[in-house]
């Protein structure tokens, strides 16, 4: 299942997510985590060490090798050039998968912690005031349209803060959101805007309490985001060590914080997977993209990209 974490910058969405990714690893379940927050800290919370982390590959870096292994043979895409982030795979494109061998992930990601992490990275030098970083999540959701991901797998995603993933389909691809939300206005104000956006798309969203320290923090959060609370967690002193650069094992976090990460993986596995409205929806933002401003940049209509016999799932088939 793909699973977004989400909420506004400092309410806890890379501790959660890092804390989810690492208890599925401990769990025994395969797992890909990306860091698609432009404050990049999810391999720090994964315990990777800074001299490792600064070494990673970083997906805003290789989207045109990206770009040219998910065009494969597809007919409708003319050159790696021609591909916007919204590009949904057809007849022809190469799909991706978690298995230990797949060509592009194996390039663009690095095995830390169990799991494999992939990093959009951050601006460089040459991006200060002339680079949209909406450009360098597009190849995260070029991945996401085109990763088949199977039972016991999940693809974690460390989303950017509040509302920017709007900025294009990204949101949509997910089966679960995770909205961390602390028990402040601030925090209840992004889940209304988040909800708000995503209330026409069917998406799936559950919200987490992060730092709640009483139960008049957790009627706060009943009384604003009502039946969407999913569950809660209080000050740990397990994340406030691993913060500063002591993270112990996953299994000694506290154990109603352990049992809530529990219950966020249960509620995912209990979901259903629907390939028809993950594919109808890529379908769907594609079109917009390309009209607001694809087709005028790519000087053809990018619509013709969408190949309408094609389904997103299992039974595509994979091009080598």
């Amino acid at each position: 299942m793909k699973i977004a974490f989400v909420g506004k910058g400092g309410s806890g969405k890379t501790t959660m997510a890092s804390l989810f990714a690492r208890r599925a690893v401990d769990t025994g379940h395969r797992v890909l985590a990306i860091d698609a927050d432009i404050n990049q800290h999810l391999a720090a919370a994964l315990g990777v060490p800074e001299s490792v982390a600064i070494g990673l590959p970083l997906l805003g870096d290789r989207l045109p090798e990206i770009k040219e292994y998910l065009r494969g043979d597809n007919p409708r895409i003319s050159s790696p050039e021609a591909m916007v982030k919204t590009t949904p795979p057809g007849r022809g494109s190469r799909l991706l998968s978690l298995a230990e061998d797949d060509p592009l992930l194996s390039r663009v990601t690095t095995e830390v912690a169990g799991l494999r992490l992939a990093v959009t990275g951050g601006f460089a030098e040459g991006d200060l005031g002339v680079a949209c970083y909406h450009s360098k999540v597009g190849a995260v959701e070029l991945i996401l349209n085109h990763l088949v991901d199977d039972a016991g797998e999940y693809v974690v995603v460390d989303m950017v803060a509040g509302a920017e993933a709007f900025a294009s389909g990204l949101f949509t691809r997910f089966d679960r959101t995770f909205l961390v939300c602390e028990p402040t206005m601030r925090s209840v104000g992004v889940y209304r805007q988040y909800a708000g956006y995503a209330a026409d798309y069917d998406v799936a969203i559950s919200v987490i309490g992060n730092k709640v320290d009483d139960a008049e923090d957790v009627e706060f959060l009943r009384e604003h985001v009502g039946a969407a609370l999913f569950g809660w967690c209080g000050r740990s002193g397990y994340v406030k060590a691993a913060e500063r650069g002591e993270p112990g094992p996953v299994t000694a976090l506290e154990p109603e914080n352990l049992a809530l990460i529990d219950q966020a993986r249960e509620l995912v596995d209990n979901g259903r997977r629907d390939w028809d409205k993950f594919t109808r929806q890529a379908r769907l933002f594609h079109r917009r993209n390309a009209e607001a401003w694809g087709n005028d940049r790519a000087g053809t209509d990018l619509a013709d990209q969408i190949d309408s016999d094609f389904v997103m799932g299992p039974r595509s088939v994979v091009v080598s």
